[in-house]
């Protein structure tokens, strides 16, 4: 991909608004999944997640300079306790939204972005299962880029 970030080589703003709209679709229509949902999502739900992988994917900073930080989006995540099988169908709906998305034809980017939302999944997001409370003040935003895609291997 030469010196494009993932953002930049998937295309930018308008893949991500896609991804993002295809994988809370995808989310919301899961009989797993959607239980993260119950309590309801802010109406601007599909933006944040967008502006969120814009700025972890490589891309300007969306996310924290309209939304919030890192700390309050695994916050947002956690609490929720151990919940294993709605981890995997997670990074399942977001496969398929690859697809929908049309962001899957270039096996490289399908990689490198199955392989963020994988790692972002199972670290980050799920880390501090147990309470919100446990999550740091400060957590700085991931950059994800091709060399962690390359060693990155999912938790079996």
């Amino acid at each position: 991909m030469g010196d494009l970030s993932i953002y930049e080589a998937a295309g930018g703003r308008d893949a991500m608004l896609r991804v993002a709209a295809a994988w809370h679709d995808r989310a919301i229509a899961d009989p797993v999944v959607s239980h993260a949902f119950d309590r309801g999502t802010k109406p601007d739900h599909v933006e944040r997640l967008a502006a969120y992988l814009v700025e972890a994917l490589g891309g300007p900073a969306d996310y924290t300079g309209h939304f919030g930080d890192h700390a309050d989006v695994v916050r947002l995540h956690s609490g929720n306790g151990e919940h294993e099988e709605l981890n995997v169908r997670a990074i399942e709906c977001f496969a398929g939204a690859l697809h929908d998305a049309g962001v899957a034809a270039n096996i490289e980017i399908y990689d490198a972005m199955l392989s963020y939302w994988s790692w972002a999944t199972w670290y980050p997001m799920y880390a501090y299962h147990e309470s919100p409370a446990d999550v740091p003040a400060k957590l700085p935003m991931p950059q994800w880029d091709w060399a962690q895609t390359a060693t990155f291997r999912e938790p079996q």
